[in-house]
């Protein structure tokens, strides 16, 4: 018996990977995020397969609903939203599953940053402009940020910043932003990234908090703050150069 992190993606059901899919398919329970994740996904379970809607579940009552299946024998898929290496809540169901002795693996999956990237149409790392990618969130009614990670120091590095769980706190983020990045700074907001209702709003550090409460974006949403969002005159790349090639 496993329980298999599966990373299901931004939120089309077709971006989960093959891996995913063939994995969610073999298993005789699923334990999915009924609010995050696409409930078309649970039709690639077995028949007669236990489902287990985690939306209002806690920490214990999740791993009651693993040590019950551990006893049974039966594998279990863990379907979380996005990618299980970021902002996923795996690490202290993997710390559970460890003290109990319960086999476990992750599959990754399409992380929502890459997705708002694409609805963009936009590479996030840009020769000259920028290389580096910041993902962070900002804490509000959540877990405090550790020291040195609050928005005004990861700032000063002027890097490419994605916040994830922050649209409802826009205002706080551009006005902590503003000093490093200026106002005239490419900023976009991505909402239901890869869905039908997938909302884009594209401008600056100035003018996407207006558009984000015009909207009213409070949830399932990334902001992105940087340069490389509205790079046009750079280098090309060393990667296809002539130079390298020869």
């Amino acid at each position: 018996m496993t329980v298999y992190f599966i990373g299901a993606g931004p939120g089309a059901a077709d971006l989960i990977t093959l891996r995913g899919q063939r994995t969610l398919a073999a298993c005789e329970v699923c334990l999915y995020a009924g609010s995050l994740v696409p409930t078309e996904l649970l039709a690639e379970c077995p028949p007669g397969a236990r489902l287990v809607d985690t939306a209002d579940l806690n920490l214990d009552q999740i791993v009651a609903e693993f040590a019950r299946a551990h006893e049974e024998g039966r594998d279990v898929a863990r379907l979380h939203s996005g990618d299980p290496s970021v902002f996923s809540a795996v690490a202290e169901q993997m710390r559970r599953l460890d003290a109990l002795g319960i086999p476990y693996q992750i599959v990754p999956g399409v992380p929502a940053f890459a997705a708002a990237a694409a609805a963009l149409g936009r590479e996030l790392t840009v020769p000259t402009v920028g290389q580096t990618v910041i993902l962070t969130r900002v804490a509000r009614q959540a877990t405090p940020m550790p020291e040195g990670e609050d928005l005004a120091t990861l700032g000063r590095s002027g890097a490419l910043l994605v916040l994830h769980l922050a649209a409802r706190y826009v205002d706080s983020v551009v006005e902590e932003l503003l000093p490093h990045y200026g106002a005239d700074c490419p900023a976009a907001v991505v909402a239901m990234a890869s869905r039908p209702d997938e909302l884009v709003l594209r401008g600056t550090l100035g003018d996407i908090a207006d558009q984000v409460k015009a909207h009213g974006v409070l949830r399932t949403a990334v902001i992105l703050v940087g340069r490389t969002l509205g790079a046009e005159q750079f280098p090309d790349s060393h990667l296809y150069s002539t130079d390298r090639c020869r």
